[in-house]
């Protein structure tokens, strides 16, 4: 806005002609609030006209000078196109992501991102690879497409705790994305309480987020763009009869499928043999197409359309060599020493009289002690140490089991997972 006052002698002014800038010849006064002005268009032709104090409001200075000048900051010029082109980039390189980070993706992995997962909008996802396929590279290109794209700035990564400093180090490594992991002097020092609120790249464990009320709470009151979640055959649930037996992991993934428009499931196991349970765990990424208990030979489980899996014999090279050396089976036969021959035979005795208990048993049950003798053998053929830290482990853990419950016996009050058989799952 410019004031009667600033129309002086060849003054460029704006607003006195609809869509043209004129230029003051003459500007003279009648009293305090009106001015009669002489000017003269862009083509020259002298006008006059009386200017009053409301219409100072319409009324703009022109920086001197031609109407498009070329005397502004070249540096900063060249500095906002560049940031232009950039921003567009995608359009002309369709590898973006791939050229800007610091790695050499495999062509499983540019299909995964590229032809598989991008075309998806929204994105709902299982990625079961092998291991060694490198799903943490994908998920890395995949989330670094989407922020260059401009279809990304709030994403959560749910991991197992050991993994979380791993998926920061990766990420921020040879990507450059700079994630923050969920901690709990984090959550103390919170300016608003809610500390997933405030970080847009956020990693969180698994278990801190599937235990902890208080932070489910918080985590209602947040929206993602993109939610992953590594190692996610740990967020299973079971038939039981014709009730669903769903675990803490379980209801935190139905959480956050409803809380991201883009989830990504990552894990090389997604089927433990049971296609029920396969089917609870697909209904995280779609509750009403996988509804109901699976019965063979009335639904079919067609997953194509929401998941893949490439086995290490598939995974090739640019080359198309092989990405791992073929696989060669055959059985080595040795003899055993006199000790080693003792802990055998007490092993596989154990091992037998446990499964026999074990038949008596509730079904529930009996598959929980079978699982677990069998675990014991496969780390008796491993060596004599894995079954020494197996077995020591096991007894710490009762050990713990027993001192707890006598605890809940005196009326004492400790915090206690969920149901033991989730507590010894890890």
């Amino acid at each position: 806005m410019a004031k009667l006052e600033d129309l002086t002698p060849k003054t460029i002014i704006k607003g006195i002609i609809p869509n043209q800038n004129v230029t003051v010849i003459n500007a003279e006064w009648h009293g305090n609030d009106v001015v009669e002005l002489t000017y003269k268009d862009i083509q020259g032709q002298p006008h006059t006209q009386l200017l009053f104090r409301d219409s100072e409001a319409d009324l703009e200075i022109v920086t001197a000078g031609q109407p498009w000048s070329f005397d502004g900051d070249g540096a900063l010029f060249r500095l906002v196109s560049e940031a232009h082109r950039i921003n567009l980039g995608h359009l002309f390189d369709p590898l973006l992501a791939v050229h800007t980070s610091l790695v050499e993706p495999l062509p499983h992995q540019i299909i995964a991102v590229y032809g598989e997962m991008l075309n998806r909008q929204p994105l709902r996802f299982l990625l079961a690879d092998d291991p060694g396929a490198g799903k943490t590279i994908m998920a890395g290109l995949f989330i670094r497409e989407l922020l260059i794209r401009g279809d990304l700035q709030r994403c959560l990564i749910v991991c197992p705790g050991s993994l979380a400093v791993q998926w920061q180090d990766e990420l921020d490594q040879k990507f450059h994305l700079p994630f923050e992991i969920l901690t709990k002097e984090k959550i103390e020092t919170s300016r608003t309480g809610n500390p997933l609120a405030e970080i847009p790249l956020a990693i969180a464990r698994l278990d801190q987020l599937s235990r902890s009320q208080d932070l489910q709470i918080k985590l209602k009151q947040t929206d993602w763009d993109l939610v992953v979640v590594d190692e996610a055959h740990k967020m299973s649930a079971s038939f039981f009869g014709g009730d669903i037996r769903e675990t803490k992991r379980y209801k935190l993934g139905k959480l956050l499928s409803t809380l991201t428009r883009h989830f990504l499931l990552m894990t090389a196991t997604p089927h433990n043999g049971k296609e029920e349970d396969f089917q609870l765990f697909l209904a995280l990424l779609d509750g009403d197409r996988f509804e109901g208990k699976f019965r063979d030979g009335v639904h079919a489980c067609d997953t194509s359309d929401l998941m893949r899996r490439l086995v290490k014999e598939d995974l090739l090279k640019f080359d198309a060599k092989p990405l791992f050396p073929e696989r060669l089976a055959h059985t080595v036969q040795y003899n055993l020493s006199d000790l080693e021959a003792h802990l055998y035979k007490q092993v596989t005795d154990y091992v037998r009289e446990e499964f026999n208990r074990a038949d008596n048993l509730a079904k529930k049950r009996r598959g929980t002690v079978g699982f677990a003798l069998t675990i014991l053998q496969r780390r008796l053929a491993s060596s004599p140490e894995a079954i020494y830290q197996s077995i020591s482990r096991r007894k710490e853990r009762l050990q713990t089991r027993l001192r707890e419950e006598e605890l809940l016996k005196r009326g004492e009050e400790i915090d206690v997972p969920e149901d033991w058989e989730e507590y010894l799952e890890d």
